[in-house]
């Protein structure tokens, strides 16, 4: 059995209009608790060089120690 309610001039089933209600709870419930995106962090402690040619040295010798880590990875 199916109750009609008139919603701006027109016919519309109750079974509908509990459709609409639910999907609309469940879909702002989404969206409101899903969250943002997190910001990125430092991927390591900060580096205490002594001078700029020692920091650029550390920084070179990670990249390279990430890289070969990755390709050794796939074998």
């Amino acid at each position: 059995m199916v109750v009609y309610y008139q919603v701006a001039g027109k016919k519309v089933g109750s079974h509908v209009l509990s459709m609409a209600v639910l999907g609309t709870m469940f879909a702002g419930s989404y969206l409101a608790l899903g969250g943002g995106s997190k910001p990125k962090t430092a991927a390591g402690p900060p580096i205490n060089a002594s001078s700029k040619e020692e920091g650029d040295f550390i920084q070179q010798f990670l990249k390279e120690v990430d890289g070969g880590d990755k390709k050794s990875e796939k074998h």
